[in-house]
């Protein structure tokens, strides 16, 4: 009704005359333009609220697409052990209560061959075993797993696994899925760190040596006897001349001594194993090291938390330098100030292993890959 009555009133004729009429036809249009002025204004408003809302959906942060959102189900994995590592029984992990890794199947029935996502082989079995790897055509998406913790001298038959396996599984850094011996985690605030004098002074031996495969042919054990002839060394172990271990723990009688010699059977890149990090770091003693070179371990240790043999002219010269750090307790000390800040973690054989293969066949799903030159890497 209130745009009726205003349109009457504009189109009605006057009675007043031109002037006035004239008078009346512009009220009119300033009516009309009031009109549309509130209809633009009220579309643009809107049009800029539109906008906005767009804009700000734009911008909105997007949940990392690594994290799962909510009520997002990992997916669940049937991991087949082919072979358990020589001969080992121990009980198959729980993954989810030791690791917090969720989803996984670990078995070692043959008949869930079928319907199993991977399949791990371990190296050395598989050199044992070559006809005894599974004859069924392999289902589609199933990974297959070279799993092997041996150094290159001791393992043959590489170079007729080409194209055969999926994934690596080793110490080697280049593995898909590596996992050290062992490795530094960072200490949580200052419980547990060990003082260093009470450290030094529980102390009573000089230099220990834990070896159980003795060969006069490997470089380790002739180092040892020329360095023996310049130092005391008590050697513990299998071999007929070595002494018992004490409760048969390599850590409590390691943690008697001040120096141990984390010497290795073969020396190969990456390849520092729980000599250094289970008889010689976890047990207190300062490493000495023989193996890869120094820059090798220094990418798993800091650069004073061991000794190099590589670093003297030859065995007397170590010998000369392990008792002057005897001498000197502060010099000595020195080498084990990383414990104020990392504590060492030993990997576990086997339960961890098959975990963490778990962990990473959930994250490589989908990929496929086929392992081409596993020869040429492992042995570079």
């Amino acid at each position: 009704m209130w745009t009726d009555v205003k349109s009457h009133r504009c189109t009605r004729k006057s009675a007043n005359g031109p002037l006035n009429g004239a008078y009346r036809q512009k009220q009119c249009r300033v009516v009309l333009l009031s009109q549309r002025s509130y209809r633009c204004v009220f579309a643009l408003a809107l049009g800029c609220a539109l906008l906005l809302f767009v804009l700000s959906l734009i911008n909105s942060p997007l949940p990392p697409l690594d994290d799962p959102t909510h009520g997002e189900v990992t997916p669940g994995v049937t991991l087949l052990i082919w072979w358990r590592p020589f001969g080992n029984r121990d009980p198959l992990p729980d993954c989810a209560v030791s690791y917090g890794i969720q989803g996984c199947t670990i078995t070692t029935k043959r008949s869930a061959y079928a319907r199993a996502d991977a399949v791990i082989i371990h190296h050395r079995d598989l050199m044992r075993n070559w006809s005894a790897l599974p004859r069924a055509p392999r289902p589609p998406r199933q990974k297959w797993i070279w799993m092997n913790f041996e150094s290159p001298t001791y393992s043959g038959w590489l170079h007729g696994l080409d194209g055969v396996f999926n994934l690596t599984m080793s110490y080697h850094r280049g593995s898909d899925v590596f996992l050290p011996y062992g490795y530094l985690q960072p200490r949580r605030g200052d419980g547990g760190a060990p003082q260093l004098s009470a450290l030094h002074r529980r102390k009573r031996g000089l230099v220990a040596w834990v070896i159980s495969n003795w060969d006069e042919h490997h470089e380790r054990v002739r180092f040892y006897r020329n360095l023996q002839r310049y130092i005391r060394v008590d050697v513990f172990g299998r071999a007929t001349t070595t002494r018992d271990l004490i409760s048969d723990s390599v850590v409590r009688t390691v943690s008697r001594y001040k120096f141990y010699l984390a010497f290795e059977n073969s020396l190969h890149t990456d390849y520092i194993t729980e000599k250094l990090w289970r008889n010689a770091l976890l047990s207190g003693a300062v490493p000495v090291v023989l193996g890869p070179p120094r820059e090798n371990y220094e990418l798993f240790l800091p650069a004073d938390a061991f000794i190099h043999v590589k670093d003297f002219s030859g065995p007397r010269a170590l010998a000369s330098y392990l008792k002057h750090l005897d001498r000197n307790p502060a010099l000595y000390q020195r080498y084990l100030s990383w414990t104020r800040h990392y504590s060492v973690h030993v990997t576990s054989f086997w339960a961890e292993h098959y975990c963490m293969a778990c962990r990473a066949v959930q994250a490589s799903r989908d990929q496929n890959k086929v392992v081409s030159d596993l020869a040429l890497w492992f042995e570079s």
